[in-house]
């Protein structure tokens, strides 16, 4: 039932720095087109932001999946946070009761106990060794299924997948860019800027519907690797959400388990009324945003409050042009 997740005090996260970039990135980087003042290199049909571009080559050459791996892959600002404490709460619900006191994510912020492969574990010239983790290691990318490696599409580690509606993750997206473009020293964008950016395709590991459909393509084909999820249905329908997942991860719960509301434990445990307002989310900086912009408001249709009339209707005719064919609707 335990997982290979990062226990306190965790694994010191190295985040790149210009320095740390090898020669071989820097030579490829050179060759590709940028956008949004050369914070994104497109790499093989994607946006991928300029600090991340070493981790991505160093995980293509150097990640081995396992069978027993457990990979969350999200598009940013999708309710990644959120699903990284559920699905650390749920592979350790043995060794951390739920209820406990001490349980990690009351004293770690949820980044930091699943780790981003790309980010986190590959993003320096020395890359960080895995093998202290026990199985099923519980890890995490932004990558596109195209990016993937083949190890990790031919093994049989399991793939949870989050999505939400793209107006609600552009409206948190442009938010949290904001943030760290000011941690950086940069001044922040205008939304309409984000926007048009965001609608053609040009966002961090975007094009945002590629970005889905690869997933939800694959989890069709492959029902029992991929598990799509939906951030709305789980806002609804947590709890039902949290068994299905359960047992998906083959960790469903048991008998004993129902009787004692282990689930509606987990589900107040990872709320996000009550993650948000713990001061380990409140204080200090994960990446270059603040860990409090990670809980920023979590709700369905905050688009409503930014997002004018013609916006909205841009997103949802692009939505129906790429989602269509697929049967994906939101």
């Amino acid at each position: 039932m335990s997982s290979g997740t990062l226990e306190p005090p965790p694994l010191v996260l190295k985040h790149l720095q210009e320095d740390d970039l090898t020669e071989e990135c820097k030579d490829l980087m050179r060759s590709l087109p940028t956008a949004d003042q050369g914070f994104l290199y497109q790499y093989q049909g994607s946006w991928i932001p300029r600090s991340f571009m070493q981790g991505l080559l160093s995980f293509n050459k150097h990640f081995q999946a396992h069978d027993t791996d457990i990979l969350l892959v999200t598009f940013p600002k999708v309710g990644t946070t959120w699903l990284k404490s559920i699905l650390f709460s749920l592979l350790n619900r043995v060794r951390y009761d739920p209820n406990a006191q001490q349980h990690p994510l009351l004293t770690t912020h949820p980044h930091e106990l699943v780790p981003i492969l790309e980010i986190d574990i590959y993003g320096g010239k020395q890359v960080l060794e895995l093998t202290h983790l026990t199985s099923p290691r519980l890890l995490s990318t932004h990558l596109p299924y195209s990016l993937l490696t083949r190890s990790v599409k031919d093994s049989m580690c399991k793939i949870v997948y989050l999505c939400r509606n793209p107006k609600d993750t552009f409206v948190s997206l442009w938010h949290f860019q904001n943030n760290t473009r000011v941690n950086r020293g940069m001044n922040p964008s205008t939304i309409e800027q984000d926007f048009d950016n965001f609608s053609n395709g040009i966002s961090p590991y975007g094009p945002y519907w590629d970005h889905v459909m690869s997933y939800w393509k694959e989890s069709l084909e492959k029902s029992k690797k991929i598990f799509f999820l939906e951030y709305e249905k789980m806002k609804e329908q947590p709890t039902i959400c949290l068994k299905k997942l359960a047992e998906f991860l083959d960790c469903a719960f048991s008998p004993e388990e129902e009787v004692k509301n282990v689930v509606n434990d987990i589900v107040r445990l990872c709320s996000f009324e009550n993650l948000s307002n713990l001061e380990v989310n409140k204080n200090g900086k994960y990446l270059a945003a603040n860990k409090a912009a990670f809980f920023r408001r979590g709700e369905v249709g905050d688009w409503k409050n930014h997002l004018t009339a013609e916006m909205s209707e841009t997103l949802d005719r692009i939505t129906e042009e790429k989602f269509h064919s697929v049967g994906l609707k939101f």
